[in-house]
């Protein structure tokens, strides 16, 4: 392994250590080393890294400018070090994505919502997503937080929740208003009613599988229902 190589991965658990989790940088700044190296070079500059940054032609504009933002990252690391490095202005390759403008839901339409989702057979789908989409409206918790609520994480003595490893693994606790807490109460008598038997201690069960899941939960049966469980909500 060459010595930029070296200084690219102490750079990749120096950012990781602060909580950046940098999904693909491994292998995108070793590839543009690789090449750097390859062309008799051994000290990064702007021509080299947009060279890199650009040289896949089915690639999108969007994706050529993360490509040099990732080279941009380490060089500002690497030209502490060494002051020949040169790190590629921020204007290069510059790329603004587009965001769809939030909707925000009025009362009157959370309450529809939720009235909606009442009915829904069988008994605990109903009940369950009734209380998810009230919950998630009264706190702003995340669609997937909330379904990644386990039992011990709802805590209806004390009024609160507990969301374990959010954004950069931190966990933090929410307060609830009382009538937030008799709504779960109501939920988790029918929940345990329904479905004395389950395989994961998920606190919402339907018969519905999460999206993601922090504990892995493989089979989020119904108990005596049988059945599985499948996204609540698509994110």
């Amino acid at each position: 392994m060459s010595r930029l190589h070296e200084m690219a991965q102490e750079y990749l658990a120096i950012r990781r250590s602060l909580g950046f989790k940098l999904k693909g940088h491994d292998r995108m700044l070793s590839d543009f080393l690789d090449q750097l190296e390859a062309s008799g070079s051994t000290t990064i500059t702007t021509a080299a890294a947009v060279f890199w940054a650009t040289s896949r032609p089915e690639l999108s504009s969007l994706r050529c400018s993360q490509r040099l933002s990732v080279v941009r990252g380490f060089t500002r690391y690497l030209s502490c070090l060494d002051p020949e490095s040169e790190v590629p202005s921020s204007d290069m390759l510059p790329h603004r994505s587009e965001r769809r403008t939030p909707y925000l839901y009025s009362q009157e339409e959370i309450t529809r919502l939720v009235e909606a989702a009442g009915p829904l057979g069988p008994e605990l789908r109903g009940a369950t997503y009734a209380t998810y989409l009230g919950l998630i409206a009264v706190t702003g918790m995340r669609m997937g937080e909330a379904i990644a609520l386990d039992r011990d994480d709802v805590d209806l003595g004390a009024g609160t929740l507990t969301i374990r490893e959010t954004k950069f693994k931190k966990h933090r606790r929410l307060p609830l208003h009382h009538s937030t807490v008799a709504a779960l109460d109501r939920y988790t008598a029918l929940r345990d009613r329904l479905c004395s038997r389950t395989i994961v201690p998920a606190f919402f069960v339907t018969g519905f599988r999460p999206p993601t899941s922090r504990n892995g939960h493989p089979d989020l049966g119904e108990g005596q229902l049988g059945v599985h469980r499948k996204p609540l909500l698509k994110a």
